[in-house]
């Protein structure tokens, strides 16, 4: 029957959550010290046993076997030649019982091992929750905030608190208390305090991990995140890219009908997510880097790592995003610096330079080009026909071909303007001709005697008070005479 020191173990065990053999190794060394002040253990120290299916605790004073040159205190140690005269076994490091103590414990011994007791307690849990997240470094655990200061966050994970400092916090999320989110564990080391888990919210590796754990063909390596850049809480760009000719890398990440993205959308509180195409090709990365631009084309310059892309000038403010946004992750993606232009900037520099200097080309091919082929002479018409002008709409010619003249452009703007002008006088004519059909004013139209003389003006009605004059009128034609026989019949 196991006595009531045994039963407190267990039931201490259970309570903190720790293994049973850890409590009573602690209540060992907290016995030791206790005993060690009694004036019985002559200085000497003190090993305590604990019989583990009868809780009797046995008490020994001891001896440890040193070198002779490193004895301190004789009370307490014992050179090695001494320890062998008792037994020859007996080597440095191991210890000689000389004598049992009664156990005994009185208040003060009591009082020193409870201490001790929670101390060591204390230091256990830490060591194991130090153990438990020491490999969860670098993966995504669940929380809960548990308290909101005015600058950090204290998040609940389980058996320990986790620190969240203003640095790992996004301005575009709202913490409140209760919330349950994942989280990233940046770095997990031991402290005074015991051991200090940082967590984050806004380290790139978290949207890795999510999309990890939501898209199987990443976790099983058929899919591969190549690259990904994050403004934590807004916007994020992500690479993928599949060995398997037969996986669409993007469509598996989307998921059927979003799902799959807008599970992890979600878990980021809303943050917006483009997954692109990798490819290694410079050119055709930064194009897929700047969706949901379109890129009319791509000028590369390996030596400084910049690239030069031309876009339609409506998709200008698109491939740049709110407050550069979109140019921004898609240069943190591809590690290129990008410059976006519209497709017109780019004709009218190109413009400059040829009317500046023609010997000067703004790519390599036009110098090869220029220093082999003589200068050619064109004309007004030359410069205005069809040919030309479909050339310059390619995207392609706004780099090599720049032989537009502006006296071409300004021919071009004169006949616009002639041409408009046509056009308004031919309006004003027709409307002219409608207002002379609908005008009501002329005097012809109110002759009551239908004449398209004007000999008869007197005789028309122009306001309602002449209506009286018909009554005096006595002319022989048939608008007198009809008059006459309405007169009678209404008599």
């Amino acid at each position: 029957m196991k006595n009531e020191l045994f039963l407190a173990l267990t039931q201490l065990a259970a309570e903190r959550n720790l293994p049973q053999s850890i409590v009573v190794e602690a209540v060992k060394e907290a016995l030791a010290s206790a005993y060690k002040k009694d004036p019985a253990a002559k200085g000497q120290d003190i090993l305590v046993e604990v019989d583990s299916e009868t809780g009797d605790v046995i008490v020994k004073t001891i001896l440890n076997v040193k070198d002779k040159d490193e004895i301190e205190d004789p009370l307490s140690e014992i050179s090695e030649e001494d320890a062998k005269k008792l037994n020859e076994d007996l080597r440095v490091g191991d210890f000689v019982e000389t004598g049992y103590m009664e156990y005994n414990p009185g208040r003060i011994a009591a009082q020193t091992a409870k201490q001790v007791v929670l101390q060591k307690l204390r230091e256990a849990e830490r060591d194991l929750v130090f153990g438990k997240f020491a490999d969860k470094k670098g993966q995504v655990i669940i929380g809960t905030i548990q308290r909101i200061d005015s600058r950090n966050i204290f998040v609940d994970i389980g058996r320990a608190n986790a620190l969240m400092p203003p640095s790992e916090q996004t301005s575009y999320e709202k913490y409140r208390v209760g919330q349950q989110l994942k989280f990233f564990v940046t770095e997990v080391q031991r402290t005074a305090r015991g051991p200090e888990i940082i967590v984050s919210r806004t380290h790139p590796e978290l949207l890795r991990k999510l999309f990890e754990s939501e898209v199987p063909e990443i976790s099983s390596g058929v899919v591969e995140i190549k690259a990904l850049s994050r403004e934590a809480g807004a916007r994020s760009k992500v690479a993928v890219s599949s060995e398997d000719g037969e996986v669409d890398a993007v469509g598996a990440c989307v998921g059927l009908r979003g799902i799959r993205i807008q599970n992890v959308v979600n878990e980021l509180l809303g943050e917006k997510i483009d997954v692109v195409d990798w490819s290694d090709d410079p050119k055709v990365l930064i194009t897929n880097s700047l969706s949901p631009a379109t890129v009319s084309n791509v000028i590369i310059n390996p030596d400084d790592s910049t690239a030069i892309v031309t876009v339609p000038k409506k998709q200008l403010s698109l491939a740049i995003g709110k407050e550069g946004q979109n140019a921004r992750l898609a240069a943190k993606l591809t590690l290129w610096k990008i410059d976006v232009q519209a497709e017109e900037e780019v004709i009218v520099q190109s413009d400059e330079v040829v009317e500046s200097d023609p010997n000067v080309s703004v790519s390599e091919d036009i110098k090869s080009e220029t220093k082999d082929e003589p200068k050619k002479d064109t004309s007004k018409e030359e410069l205005l026909s069809d040919n030309v002008l479909g050339e310059i709409d390619q995207p392609e010619v706004l780099v090599k071909e720049t032989s537009v003249d502006e006296k071409a452009e300004l021919l071009a703007l004169e006949k616009e303007i002639k041409e408009l002008e046509q056009k308004e006088e031919k309006e004003e004519k027709e409307k002219k001709q409608k207002e002379d059909i609908l005008d009501f004013s002329s005097e012809d139209i109110w002759d009551l005697g239908g004449s398209s003389s004007k000999e008869n003006a007197d005789e028309t009605i122009r306001f309602a008070e002449d209506i009286e004059s018909l009554k005096n009128f006595n002319s022989d034609g048939k608008n007198s005479k009809k008059s006459v026989k309405r007169k009678k019949n209404k008599r």
